[in-house]
């Protein structure tokens, strides 16, 4: 079987890896040289804690498996376990956490509640002021600017994969595609993961998708100088993942309001180290269109004197800072958009913020519902 996957994001990506794996050609598209949108400019979490039960839980965790198998072949991936704390400060987030590690599924979460001392012997960079920590085992990280090119690597050395940068498609019919280089790449099936492009071809393919656009602002500093052994969250990030939803969190939303620029911008704190010893941290969250084309300082700051508080610490100076934009599909209980388009053509899109999580686990049941 010849596949064409058109998009060389990380779902992208991890689809032609399934082709291969299962003994198809691939011919893969990219309009950029390589990938350029979001699934380079996030955390590179493999983030199972604050998902929501049933599917999309059920997806991070089988996601989960496959990074770590990925990570064991691939090394330039930089897969590294560890885990994850929630800081926690007031009494009213404590509730939050306490809830979530009382969960049925509290176990497969690997959820474990933290005194600070506890949070401190794990992750020593945590000097700062808090009372607690909701510990997440399961969750991972990887390397987002290098992982989409470590992957093609990776797939060259199959002899069964040809990566085309540079071109956009512009039609797609009978089981082809046409780029803008006015080459037609026809094979047995086209999977399409366009990320947040929406407009254009998809548009013409699914004029209704179910899908939206959202915006977000991270930064990534100097390297910190030691270890951080966990990736670390505020306690905002309760308001922001489906997991933590119940009387504790209703209780923490109404008796402790954000700050009013975390709430302007929908935040939370989420901080990464990355292999070269840097922090990514972020984010805020956009939804209402068209997104400003430049980026507003006062998150930064925010962020910023967030993650000191936890780290005890002044920031190491920061070196970089971005915006990004990906697709979240709207339909409730669904983690991704997979439409077919014909017989032959199916699009895959909206994974939104589980994009880089979930990917590999999308991508699978991608492959086993077209029987590759």
């Amino acid at each position: 079987m010849r596949v064409i996957v058109v998009g060389a994001g990380v779902l992208g990506t991890m689809h032609a890896w399934q082709a291969v794996e299962r003994g198809h050609e691939v011919v893969h598209i990219e309009r950029e040289e390589q990938a350029r949108g979001a699934s380079v400019r996030n955390f590179g979490l493999v983030w199972v804690s604050g998902r929501s039960a049933g599917p999309e839980l059920d997806t991070a965790l089988r996601a989960r498996e496959l990074w770590e198998g990925l990570g064991a072949r691939v090394p330039a991936l930089g897969f590294r376990t560890g885990g994850s704390l929630t800081v926690v400060r007031t009494e009213a987030e404590l509730a939050v956490a306490e809830a979530a590690a009382a969960r049925t599924d509290a176990g497969a979460r690997g959820f474990e509640l933290l005194t600070a001392a506890e949070a401190r012997a794990l992750n020593p960079a945590l000097r700062g002021d808090f009372t607690a920590a909701l510990w997440c085992r399961r969750d991972a990280s990887v390397e987002p600017r290098t992982a989409q090119r470590a992957l093609r690597e990776a797939l060259c050395a199959s002899g069964r994969y040809t990566f085309l940068g540079g071109r956009e498609v512009r039609d797609v019919t009978d089981r082809s595609v046409r780029d803008d280089h006015g080459a037609t790449h026809t094979g047995d099936c086209v999977v399409l993961c366009t990320g947040a492009w929406l407009g254009g071809l998809v548009r013409e393919l699914v004029s209704d998708a179910p899908v939206r656009r959202v915006r977000l602002q991270m930064m990534q500093t100097a390297p910190l100088g030691e270890e951080l052994t966990t990736s670390v969250a505020d306690a905002d990030s309760f308001r922001y993942y489906p997991a933590y939803g119940g009387a504790a969190l209703d209780a923490l939303n109404s008796g402790q309001p954000q700050p009013p620029v975390a709430a302007e911008h929908a935040m939370q704190l989420l901080m990464v180290q990355r292999a070269d010893g840097g922090l990514t941290i972020g984010d805020t969250h956009a939804y209402a269109t068209p997104f400003d084309f430049d980026t507003v300082e006062d998150p930064y700051e925010h962020l910023a004197e967030v993650a000191e508080r936890l780290l005890g610490r002044p920031l190491p100076p920061v070196r970089r800072r971005w915006a990004g934009v990906y697709a979240q599909c709207v339909e409730p209980g669904r983690v991704v958009l997979r439409h077919r388009v014909d017989e032959a053509t199916v699009l895959v899109t909206g994974p939104g913020g589980r994009g880089m999580t979930c990917s590999p686990a999308i991508a699978e049941t991608t492959a086993d519902e077209l029987g590759w």
